[in-house]
């Protein structure tokens, strides 16, 4: 009697598993694989580095609000839920968008929320004008240096950068974010923001859309320092090697962030890298790369944070 063979194959769809929340350049592509981006010349569009009016979030008796869950990031909730980013963004101006925490709670701005706010400039910064580089995969690096020229602390800084074509018409427009969440009164750093898909031939222009006043002594950030820094920039100045130890005066530190921001010799930001710890006092060692032109100096910015518990 023949045998019949019956081969049952099971297929199981696993979940991946998500990852942590991902700021944008946290180790950009070393030199070799890039090209430096020409700004051409002007076109007809005006320029505009004026602060531009925004809203600040007001509690309503009943708010909308989403709870951020594993691999959320503030651009992935903002088009899941069909909103603008920059409103998101406006409604929620203590919450980091590179470090949102799972079980965090987020405002969500409803129209009626939105149409009831009254409109006020955001802090007055400074702030240069795009430094751009084009990559060989045909996306672009933006940096917008901002400067707090300000008496206080600033949080939840925003800009927006968009991208005109030669013919003046508008191709991209993004929400660029810093790698800290606060600039303290004299310091400079820049945000940044990367187009996978942008056409060789663009002009950059860039508008301040969120920057608040900052509580000097917050709890949530204890006061951290640098010691022993060590810049050694390359023989060919297209990478630069960073190292010292950051000190955090407290006994509880949920995480230490160090800020490395590479300038050419004219001043223009030609590349950012940020390193992580998460315990107090740690010794660091990083190297930043440049886009673009050679790098001439390094600036170094340090931040603590203090855990924080969200109710879930």
């Amino acid at each position: 009697m023949g045998r019949l063979l019956l081969l049952v194959v099971t297929v199981f769809v696993v979940a991946c598993t998500p990852q942590a929340d991902m700021e944008p350049a946290r180790a950009p592509t070393l030199a070799g694989s890039l090209q430096p981006y020409i700004t051409p010349s002007p076109s007809a569009i005006p320029p505009s580095a004026t602060p531009i009016s925004t809203r600040t979030p007001l509690p309503t008796a009943t708010p909308h609000t989403y709870t951020v869950k594993s691999g959320d990031t503030m651009g992935s909730i903002a088009l899941e839920l069909g909103l603008d980013m920059g409103d998101l963004v406006n409604a929620n101006p203590d919450i980091s968008p590179y470090a949102m925490s799972i079980g965090q709670t987020l405002l969500i701005p409803d129209d009626d929320t939105l149409n009831a706010l009254p409109a006020i400039e955001p802090l007055a910064l400074s702030f240069a004008d795009p430094d751009c580089y084009a990559t060989l995969s045909g996306g672009i690096w933006c940096f917008v240096l901002a400067q707090n020229d300000t008496e206080g602390v600033v949080e939840g800084i925003s800009f927006e950068i968009q991208l005109y074509e030669g013919d003046g018409s508008l191709t991209a427009t993004e929400i660029a974010f810093p790698l800290l969440d606060r600039l303290s009164s004299g310091e400079a750093m820049p945000a940044l923001l990367f187009f996978a898909d942008a056409p060789a031939d663009i002009q950059a222009y860039a508008e301040l859309r969120t920057a608040f006043e900052g509580a000097e002594n917050d709890e949530k950030y204890p006061a951290a320092s640098l010691q022993g820094v060590l810049t050694q920039i390359s023989w060919d100045g297209k990478s630069a090697q960073v190292s010292g130890e950051a000190l955090v005066e407290s006994d509880t530190v949920e995480k230490v962030w160090v800020v490395a921001t590479a300038f050419s010799a004219d001043g223009a930001v030609v590349g950012v890298r940020r390193w992580e710890s998460d315990a107090g006092g740690q010794k660091f060692d990083l190297t930043v790369a440049s886009l673009g032109p050679e790098i001439a100096s390094v600036s170094l910015l340090v931040e603590a944070h203090r855990p924080v518990t969200f109710q879930e």
